[in-house]
């Protein structure tokens, strides 16, 4: 118990630095307590921050403090001495395989509490005393214990390096100015690491207002989010019960024609069946005169027939047959047509409503557009299923592979009758409109083929530029030849440089306003780069030469 008791009272009166009995003690603000001269080379490290603080607590000061000795701790402290009680090393006072040990202990090596940057040597704090007793050692620079001591030695001339070269922005010592840093700006180590240190404190400042910046721009941007995401929800109830109420219409529709069909139906067929049971009613009537004739037929007594006769010879009126019109299969069935013919309208206001209602959807974009792709692979992130439209095809042109590829061919196409559909030019539209960020690829093989890309309200009857690509202000077109190209926009050319290639590449970012056409083979090569500002859904268009087969490329 007694060793436990004095093991305390070692600890309580020991400098948590030299872990040593206290030398003239001091206690500083936050209450700790350390050696003079320990805390005085502490805190002389902090000198050019200006700011101090404590090695235990880390409660830092600003001034410095004043460091006055404390009589009483002195007194106990010499006390202790007298009782014969000193600090002892304890287990953890030793080095270990990760420490730095004291250069000068020998046998079991205690843990350096400072390296000297003049003498590159390791202190423990026994051996350290006389760097604070002796006015010799005054001037030596004492850091944290470090193993990379010779790193501070110049290799040419073996003599510590305290300057720095601002030429070659390295340390050297104090010959290599004389020699191999000759004529250049030359300052202390001392002097860089004070205008480095202001540097690092204006980088500090510049990355705690940055860090402060960004930490507004997150809680925006969550802001955002939220805002984005209340509006969202609240898109999707009122879609939903719109839609819900377009449903429950169609359904009350299909109620009534269904209710209108049945009444119909019951209707005629009543008619019908009156007129059958007045048919059936004359029938039977007229079989019994006919068994009355026959029986009278055959009546021996000429006086009973002559008398019978003007009786039974009299006939009811017979059913008028003309009223009788048979429609020969042809009953409800022009109701399915006319059902067919509100379905097909009904399509068509769906899909091209559908469109300005995805187009609203995609020019919600919180953030700026993403930058444009550099390269095929980040393209393809962005491409997207296209198909061309039959409706629109020019009728010499045939479409095969799923409605992805289009060929003239040496006779007109028998397609039914489209408003859609181009009358003068061999072009098609694709089935899909464009919007957001879209890429895809056309190859063609023969003479040459145009792609394109135009609004849907482009023209598609007559010989004027109001619906050939490129010659109006409602698209966009790239000539593509065997050895050139041409970029067409309302009638005017414009020559375009670039490698020849089979296959065309095609990015567009509607919101942004960029359309932008590739050469595509082993690498992409820009071609031609609009920057405008599209106004409705865009549709890509194939204009084909003869003799040419042009293909929208699958990408997925």
């Amino acid at each position: 118990m007694e060793q436990k008791g004095d093991q305390l009272d070692r600890e309580t009166f020991s400098c948590s630095i030299c872990l040593d009995l206290l030398k003239d003690p001091v206690t500083i603000p936050c209450g700790h307590s350390y050696c003079m001269s320990c805390i005085k080379g502490f805190w002389d490290e902090e000198d050019q921050t200006k700011i101090y603080s404590c090695p235990q607590c880390r409660q830092t000061f600003t001034p410095r403090p004043v460091l006055v000795k404390s009589t009483m701790l002195a007194a106990l402290v010499e006390q202790l001495k007298k009782t014969g009680l000193q600090a002892v090393p304890a287990d953890h006072c030793y080095a270990g395989p990760e420490d730095v040990a004291c250069d000068v202990c020998t046998g079991r090596k205690l843990k350096a509490i400072k390296s000297c940057l003049q003498c590159l040597v390791s202190y423990c704090e026994k051996h350290l005393q006389p760097h604070f007793e002796s006015t010799k050692f005054k001037k030596h620079k004492l850091v944290d214990p470090s193993e990379n001591l010779q790193e501070s030695i110049c290799s040419l001339h073996d003599e510590v390096m305290k300057m720095f070269c601002r030429t070659d922005q390295q340390i050297i010592c104090y010959i290599c100015p004389v020699e191999e840093h000759k004529g250049h700006d030359t300052v202390s180590a001392a002097a860089e690491r004070t205008e480095r240190q202001r540097e690092l404190e204006v980088s500090r400042q510049n990355i705690q207002q940055r860090i402060q910046d960004r930490e507004k721009d997150v809680k925006l941007l969550q802001q955002e989010v939220e805002a984005v995401s209340r509006s969202a929800d609240k898109a999707v109830e009122d879609s939903e019960k719109i839609f819900t109420e377009v449903i429950r219409r169609l359904q009350k529709r299909s109620s009534d024609v269904k209710q209108q069909i049945r009444s119909q139906q019951e209707t005629e067929v009543s008619r019908v069946k009156e007129l059958q049971e007045k048919l059936e009613q004359e029938i039977t009537e007229l079989k019994r005169k006919d068994t009355e004739l026959k029986q009278l037929s055959h009546t021996e007594d000429h006086n009973q027939f002559l008398h019978n006769y003007p009786s039974l010879s009299q006939l009811s009126v017979s059913t008028d047959s003309s009223s009788i019109n048979i429609h020969h299969l042809r009953y409800f069935e022009d109701v399915t047509a006319a059902v067919s013919e509100f379905r097909d309208k009904l399509q068509d206001i769906l899909r091209e409503n559908w469109t300005n209602i995805s187009l609203t959807v995609t020019e919600v974009d919180i953030l700026m557009s993403a930058a444009e792709p550099k390269t095929r692979a980040e393209f393809l992130k962005y491409s997207c299923e296209i198909t061309l439209d039959p409706n629109t095809t020019h009728s010499i042109l045939l479409l095969s592979e799923g409605n992805r590829k289009a060929k003239v061919m040496s006779k007109h196409q028998s397609y039914v009758s489209h408003p859609d559909r181009f009358i003068c030019s061999r072009q098609v539209l694709s089935r899909e409109s464009l919007t957001g960020r879209c890429y895809w690829e056309v190859e063609w093989r023969g003479r040459g083929v145009h792609v394109a890309v135009a609004y849907k309200n482009i023209s598609r009857r007559g010989l004027s530029n109001d619906c050939i690509f490129g010659h109006n202000e409602k698209s966009w077109m790239l000539d593509c030849d065997t050895d050139s190209y041409t970029f067409w926009f309302n009638n005017i050319s414009t020559p375009v440089s670039g490698p020849g290639s089979s296959r065309v590449g095609v990015y567009l970012d509607h919101r942004a306003g960029i359309l932008s056409f590739y050469s595509v083979s082993e690498t992409m090569t820009l071609l031609h780069r609009v920057q405008t500002t599209f106004t409705q859904p865009l549709y890509t268009g194939l204009y084909v030469h003869n003799g040419t087969t042009a293909e929208l490329c699958k990408l997925k």
